[in-house]
């Protein structure tokens, strides 16, 4: 999970891919690992490999929801849901 939709770290286009895994997320693994690094660990079934992914989908769901209470609190939820959905990748 990213900020941009789902990552398949094991897709063959992240073999060389130097970035992290989401640019927009403030987490130990996105701060510290690549892509290409972390597909690695995930093809040679490294523990390692998903415990990072582990680390970034837990605070990428926690920012989310701590997200979402804000858009709820300021009665915006829709238009939240409607920008995530359209970032996220889902069509109607």
């Amino acid at each position: 999970m990213t900020s941009r939709g789902k990552v398949v770290v094991r897709n063959a286009t992240y073999e060389r891919d130097w970035g992290s895994l989401d640019p927009e997320c403030d987490c130990y693994t996105c701060k510290n690992y690549t892509r290409a690094y972390i597909r690695h660990l995930v093809k040679t079934n490294e523990i390692l490999g998903d415990r990072l992914l582990s680390i970034h989908n837990l605070r990428f769901l926690t920012n989310l929801m701590e997200r979402v209470k804000i858009e709820i609190e300021n009665d915006n939820l829709a238009n939240f849901r409607d920008e995530f959905y359209k970032k996220y990748g889902y069509q109607d």
